[in-house]
C-alpha cells in the first residue's frame, strides 16, 4: 500500500473531512478528502492520456497547496516519479539536475513556467502542464473530469529531490514508496498524528503523513521559502482562526510567531503539540514557545534530509543541570533516538570512506559513552542512497549487509542514552589551544538575550567569533568572559550572519568564510 491508496481509503471512509486548508487567490479554501481524491484522479487521467507512463520522472514546480498534493497523488497513481529541485538556485543548477534525470513532463505554476525562458533543459521537456492557467506551450492542469485510468503498479522510486549543489554537483536523493510509508509510520508515532487533528504544516513531506493519518493540514499563508521572514501576526491569527492543534516548523518560522505573540501578549490556546526542527533548536526558543502555547507539549526534533526524525526532546525534560552543561560548552542536548532508528557514535573519520564492517569490526570502530564522534544511523526511514550512487561512498556503509548512514554531525551519548550535538564534523577545530567544536560556542551564546546569532570558525590560525546582536549594549568583554573556555582570539560584530536558504537558521559557513576574508 502507498500514500495514494491510503488517500483513496480516507476519501471513501470520510469524504467530507478537510484534507487541506490553504489560501487561494487571497481567500480561505477547504479541500476535502473526496475533492483531493477526485482532483488526483483527473490529473492521473490527463497524465495517462498525455503519454506519461509508469517509471517516468515528472518535474514539479508548485508551492505547498492543494494543487501540489493532488498532482503528487496523480503521479503516484500512474506510477510516475515526482521530481523536485530548488528553482531559486538558478538556471545552471536546473540544467545540471535535468542532465542527471531527464523528466518526461513538467507540472508547474504559471510563475514557474517563466523559467523556461532561461533554461534550455526546461524547454526540452516534451510535455508541459500549467496549474490553473493557460500558458503557451502547456496544457491546463488538471483537465476535464473523466474516469481515471487503472492504477499502474508503483515503481520502486516515488520521489527524487536534489541538493542545492552549492559546494559541487547536486546529488539526487531517491525516496521509494516503502521509504515514504516507513517515514509516515515513524512520523505518525513521533508527532502523535491522530485522525481529526488540525496541523499547520510547513514541511511538504509532513502533509503526506497527515493525509495518510486523516489529519487536516493547514498551509501557512506565507512564503515558506523564507521562513525567517514570515509575518508572525498573520501566522498566529491563522492558527487561532483554524484552531490548529499542532505544528512542526523550523526555529526561524516559530521565532517569528513567538516574537509577535510576545509583543501583543497573545497566547494560542488551541495548540497541544509544537515541534521545532530542521535546524538547531536552542532552549531559549523552547521556553518562548511554551509561554505562547501554554497547553502544548513543546518538542525539539533532530533529523536530516536522509533521516527524519532521528531524536526528539521534550522541553519539560531539560533539567537545570542540562542547561548548565549547554552554557558551559558541552553541546546541545538533542534527546533520545526515536524507537524506529538505530544510532551509534563512531570514531571521527569524516572525509574518509568507512566499512564494510562486520558487527565485530563496527563495534571496535565505535566509541564509549561520553566520548565524542560521528553520529551514524540505520533504519527503515533512513535514505538508502543517492541516484547513480553519487555521494554514497562518503555517507553510506554496511555492517553485515545492513545499510548505515553517516549524518556528518558529531556528538556523544550521555549516561541516560541521550544525544548531545556538537555540530558538523567538518567544522571541528584542532589547533594549539586543543579540540573545539564551534557549535558548542554558538549553543552557549544562544542563552544571552543580547545575542541574536553567533558563529565561530578558524581564520588565519586564530579562533574567530562573529556576533549578530539584537541591539542595545554590546559588551564584547563580558561575552568573551562568559566563554573563556573557548579561547576566542577575535570577536567581530556584524549586521547579519549568513544562514541557509531553506530554513533560515543554519549557519552558511561558506559565506561566513568570505566575510572573514578567506
Amino acid at each position: 500500500m502507498n500514500i495514494s491508496e491510503i488517500l483513496r481509503f480516507r476519501a471513501r471512509a470520510n469524504p467530507e473531512a478537510a484534507a487541506i486548508i490553504d489560501t487561494h487567490r487571497g481567500s480561505r479554501r477547504v479541500t476535502t478528502m473526496a475533492m483531493l481524491d477526485e482532483q488526483a484522479d483527473r490529473g492521473a487521467t490527463m497524465l495517462d492520456r498525455s503519454g506519461v507512463k509508469a517509471g517516468d520522472s515528472v518535474l514539479v514546480f508548485q508551492p505547498m497547496s492543494a494543487e501540489l498534493y493532488a498532482a503528487l497523488v496523480a503521479l503516484f497513481r500512474v506510477g510516475a516519479v515526482a521530481m523536485f529541485l530548488d528553482p531559486s538556485a538558478g538556471s545552471d543548477h536546473i540544467d545540471r539536475c535535468l542532465e542527471a534525470v531527464a523528466p518526461a513532463a513538467l507540472i508547474a505554476s504559471p510563475k514557474a513556467h517563466w523559467l523556461r525562458l532561461r533554461s534550455r533543459a526546461l524547454r526540452r521537456i516534451p510535455r508541459k502542464f500549467a496549474i490553473g492557467a493557460n500558458i503557451p506551450g502547456a496544457l491546463c492542469w488538471p483537465g476535464a473530469e473523466s474516469a481515471p485510468p487503472s492504477e499502474a503498479a508503483s515503481p520502486e522510486a516515488a520521489l527524487i529531490t536534489f541538493t542545492s549543489g552549492s559546494t559541487g554537483e547536486p546529488k539526487a536523493a531517491v525516496r521509494t514508496h516503502d521509504f515514504l510509508m516507513a517515514q509516515h509510520r515513524v512520523l505518525e508515532h513521533t508527532l502523535g498524528l491522530t485522525d481529526g487533528a488540525i496541523d499547520m504544516a510547513t514541511l511538504p513531506v509532513f502533509v503526506l503523513a497527515n493525509l495518510a493519518s486523516g489529519v487536516t493540514s493547514v498551509i501557512p499563508d506565507a512564503d515558506l521559502r523564507r521562513p525567517g521572514e514570515v509575518d508572525g501576526e498573520s501566522i498566529a491569527n491563522q492558527m487561532v482562526r483554524e484552531q490548529v492543534t499542532s505544528t512542526a516548523a523550523s526555529p526561524a518560522f516559530l521565532e517569528r510567531v513567538a516574537v509577535w505573540c510576545e509583543s501583543e501578549g497573545m497566547v494560542i490556546e488551541s495548540l497541544r503539540k509544537v515541534f521545532a526542527g530542521g535546524a538547531p533548536v536552542f532552549p531559549p526558543l523552547l521556553d518562548r514557545l511554551r509561554a505562547i502555547a501554554p497547553h502544548a507539549i513543546v518538542t525539539s526534533v533532530y533529523g536530516s534530509t536522509e533521516a527524519e526524525p532521528i531524536c526528539e526532546l521534550r522541553a519539560d525534560q531539560i533539567s537545570a543541570k542540562d542547561l548548565a552543561s549547554m552554557r558551559e560548552g558541552r553541546g546541545l542536548l538533542a534527546g533520545r533516538p526515536v524507537d524506529e532508528i538505530a544510532l551509534r557514535i563512531m570514531k571521527e573519520q569524516w572525509g574518509r570512506p568507512v566499512g564494510p564492517h562486520t558487527a565485530e569490526t563496527f563495534e571496535r570502530d565505535c566509541v564509549a559513552q561520553g566520548t565524542s564522534g560521528e553520529i551514524v544511523v540505520s533504519g527503515p526511514h533512513v535514505l538508502s542512497g543517492y541516484l547513480d550512487g553519487r555521494g554514497d561512498q562518503e555517507t553510506k556503509f554496511r555492517v553485515d549487509g545492513d545499510l548505515w548512514h553517516r549524518t556528518g554531525d558529531c556528538g556523544y551519548l550521555d549516561d541516560a542514552g541521550r544525544i548531545w550535538m556538537l555540530g558538523r564534523a567538518a567544522a571541528r577545530i584542532a589547533d594549539d589551544a586543543g579540540i573545539m567544536y564551534p557549535f558548542s560556542v554558538e549553543c552557549a551564546l544562544s542563552f544571552l538575550p543580547e545575542v541574536r546569532r553567533s558563529a565561530m570558525l578558524p581564520h588565519n590560525g586564530k579562533r574567530l567569533l562573529f556576533v549578530e546582536w539584537r541591539g542595545g549594549d554590546r559588551d564584547e568583554r563580558a561575552l568573551s568572559n562568559r566563554i573563556a573556555w573557548a579561547s576566542i582570539d577575535e570577536i567581530r560584530s556584524c549586521g547579519q550572519i549568513p544562514v541557509d536558504r531553506r530554513h533560515n537558521a543554519k549557519i552558511d559557513y561558506v559565506a561566513l568564510r568570505r566575510m572573514a576574508g578567506g
